[in-house]
């Protein structure tokens, strides 16, 4: 069996989220990732919780298939193992802080002359140059910087997303510009630089609440889980107090919510409802009339009157509900990987494919692989117990 990226080696100076998942990525497809972390402590992520049988819940999520090399990259002597190291590296991956990676002579300027094949992607907050390139970027900042935070929550309050969602995006687009430029390499022989800004992948994920506030017009009003601007759309309560997700996205939905779900057919000609923006404007209204029906109804036959009706429908699962959600188990998407504490379960990526299975090895230990690096770069017992007598690894 061969994966698209067997043999590709990655190295990534990594920490949280972005990078890490952007890499677990490339790990998952067959590409041999060496982690660079600090001595000691390694990626502060490792420190985030204790809720995998006492490891953080994003490190494991964001590392497995790795290998982890310790540096500290401050000392000459770890930075000469690092340059020794890429000279065989087809991409450099990077999210440190702000002009870090260059001050150490590692942008992509000042290694293509000697590595022309390289791919360097740099993640940040803002991108490599304007007036926010040197701020601070967390996923939450970039939540609200992105406009995120406005369009989400209630009419009261604005809430973040409950995932790093402006991290995942800039990890996805760096993932997916990886894959692109080692395309393109196949084609040119060249490496590409590749500048990833989280504010710009979280701003392309904002398309619809941009578009819909075109040239000053309002936005999306917050409305908590229900749709801004598609009604109905979002969570409605049953008479046992269970809650089921519910979506219409057309006349022709509406019309068959009305008779086999409402069991009122006029109500699809109600001159207050019968087009999707008179429904949004009197939705007030519409709520009354769909939860006085559903009160009469346990949550299970709310379901299977939307089933019957083909009305797209969900349950408002929480994390219990995901670990033990039956298509999941269905489709097998549970694996076992193995851990400094033992096996955990990890779901698969997303996608299955004919001719080749995903790459799911061990989440690696802080240093787990420094000392087969080193001797794999040449380095012999001596030269290794120097680098640690002086904690340089």
């Amino acid at each position: 069996m061969t994966r698209p990226l067997d043999g590709i080696t990655v190295v990534s100076l990594e920490h949280a989220i972005a990078a890490p998942f952007c890499t677990r990525q490339l790990a998952d497809l067959g590409a041999r990732v060496i982690k660079v972390e600090r001595p000691g402590a390694g990626d502060f992520a490792r420190a985030y919780d204790t809720r995998v049988r006492g490891q953080a819940s994003h490190f494991v999520w964001t590392n497995r298939s790795k290998e982890s090399l310790t540096l500290d990259l401050k000392q000459p002597n770890a930075l000469a193992v690092l340059r020794d190291l890429l000279k065989d590296a087809d991409v450099l991956v990077q999210n440190l802080a702000p002009g870090a990676a260059a001050r150490m002579g590692l942008s992509f300027d000042t290694l293509s002359p000697t590595h022309p094949e390289l791919i360097v992607c740099d993640i940040s907050g803002y991108g490599e140059d304007g007036p926010y390139r040197d701020k601070k970027a967390y996923d939450l900042l970039i939540q609200s910087e992105a406009g995120l935070l406005s369009i989400t929550g209630t009419p009261d309050a604005p809430s973040k997303a409950g995932n790093s969602m402006a991290d995942i995006a800039a990890g996805m687009y760096a993932y997916s510009n990886i894959l692109s430029a080692l395309l393109l390499r196949g084609k040119t022989g060249q490496g590409s630089h590749i500048d990833v800004s989280m504010l710009e992948a979280l701003g392309e994920w904002m398309s619809y609440p941009l578009y819909y506030a075109f040239e000053g017009a309002p936005p999306p009003p917050r409305t908590a889980a229900s749709h801004a601007s598609i009604y109905p759309y979002g969570p409605f309560v049953a008479g046992d107090g269970g809650t089921v997700m519910l979506g219409l996205q057309n006349e022709r939905e509406w019309k068959v919510f009305c008779e086999v779900v409402l069991r009122d057919g006029s109500l699809a000609t109600d001159a207050r409802f019968n087009t999707n923006d008179l429904r949004n404007t009197h939705r007030a209204e519409l709520l009354q009339l769909i939860v006085g029906m559903f009160a009469n109804m346990s949550t299970a036959e709310v379901e299977n009157r939307l089933d019957e009706a083909q009305i797209a429908n969900a349950r408002m699962n929480d994390m219990a509900g995901v670990w033990a959600h039956p298509q999941l188990k269905a489709r097998q998407r549970w694996q076992t990987v193995g851990s400094p504490a033992g096996d955990i379960p990890a779901l698969l990526p997303p996608g299955r494919n004919s001719h080749y299975h995903y790459r799911m090895d061990a989440v690696p230990a802080v240093g787990e692989h420094t000392e087969a690096i080193l001797h794999e770069l040449g380095l012999d017992e001596l030269a290794v117990k120097a680098l640690r007598k002086t904690q340089a690894i």
